[in-house]
């Protein structure tokens, strides 16, 4: 498969959509990285947040259920994944806006946002465009706004290591194993980058920064 600009599924393959959420439920016990992302994500029901690289919507579904008074979209590249969250928060009885688009060009104006929430999306992205996506991200904050990110990141010790070789050869995961989202952040304007918490799945280790545009 050629890696290009746009959207690479999950683990490279489209067929593989429909065992997205079966996996990540049984799997990864997603229920739990995500319960923990809507809980210390600073959330409050007067913000606008963005769930960037939303997928089939179980984090935006999680975070509109505990806020239901905040306004909140959830952007996606692919429009099958996108469908499927639709149709989850309709079933959920959700009223969420949900919006295809790219991370490296978000459709928003500048200072658009109090929040953004990322969710295993980034090690979907080839390096040049972690670092556009996270300008962008940086872009759309307002003064005050926080970036929560929580995807793949560098394993702790030699099991994780070993675990986590199979996820860096098959999506563009080698950046995060590697460690490099903090400097890529860093590279993209952002100044203050504070690992929050970790999480071992069968797939690797996940890490959770909040990312601030300026200094504490």
């Amino acid at each position: 498969m050629v890696k290009n600009e746009k959207y690479i599924p999950a683990l490279n393959q489209n067929w593989l959509t429909p065992l997205y959420d079966p996996l990540l439920k049984w799997g990864m016990r997603e229920d739990e990285f995500k319960r923990h992302l809507v809980e210390y994500s600073n959330l409050a029901s007067d913000q606008q947040v963005l769930d960037l690289g939303c997928g089939t919507g179980t984090l935006t579904i999680q975070i509109k259920r505990r806020f239901p008074q905040l306004k909140l979209i959830g952007l996606d590249g692919d429009s099958t994944v996108l469908h499927i969250a639709q149709k989850k928060a309709e079933a959920a009885g959700l009223s969420i806006q949900w919006r295809e688009g790219m991370a490296t060009a978000l459709p928003y104006p500048d200072a658009s946002f109090d929040r953004v929430v990322s969710c295993l999306m980034v090690h979907h992205l080839i390096a040049s465009n972690k670092v556009k996506a996270f300008q962008e991200v940086l872009r759309v904050l307002k003064s005050g706004g926080e970036f929560h990110l929580l995807d793949f990141g560098k394993p702790s010790n030699l099991v994780m290591r070993m675990i986590s070789i199979p996820i860096a050869r098959l999506e563009e995961a080698g950046d995060n194993i590697q460690g490099l989202l903090p400097e890529m952040l860093r590279r993209a304007g952002f100044t203050s980058i504070v690992e929050i918490w970790r999480f071992k799945t069968i797939f690797g280790e996940l890490v959770h920064y909040r990312i601030l545009p300026e200094a504490i």
